[in-house]
């Protein structure tokens, strides 16, 4: 499932993509974020798709869960990383504690817990100088 949405006038608004295999916390996520005053130029449910939305979207970041089902959203952050893609920042449903090795030896600028996604925290990984607000 790959849904690239076209930015209305989103002229200094930091432009996201969000990769994660759940349809609903795709929603739920785009909903905070945009909310938040972030554009989510796009969503993937799957590698293969966000790599293709980081090529023709061009986000200011992508948001890529750790947990991608059959795929390692570990793996997809390298290859990312690799191809000179917007920063990445890793979301999961288990706490940053639990993972933090993994983070740390990752390319991500980040993370985020899902349960405390917000623009204000995305914003101070991606874009310190805008801070949290």
């Amino acid at each position: 499932m790959l849904v690239e949405m076209k930015s209305m006038s989103g002229a200094g608004k930091l432009r996201i993509v969000i990769v994660d295999d759940s349809r609903h916390f795709l929603d739920a996520a785009r909903g905070v974020l945009e909310r938040d005053g972030f554009t989510v130029v796009g969503v993937a449910s799957s590698s293969t798709e966000a790599l293709q939305l980081a090529r023709d979207a061009r986000p200011d970041a992508i948001l890529v869960d750790i947990d991608l089902g059959d795929e390692s959203g570990l793996a997809l952050a390298r290859e990312l990383a690799s191809s000179d893609a917007a920063p990445v920042v890793l979301i999961s449903a288990y706490p940053e504690s639990e993972l933090a090795d993994l983070i740390n030896a990752s390319p991500a600028v980040g993370f985020v817990s899902k349960s405390q996604l917000s623009g204000g925290i995305i914003r101070s990984l991606i874009a310190p100088e805008f801070g949290p607000g």
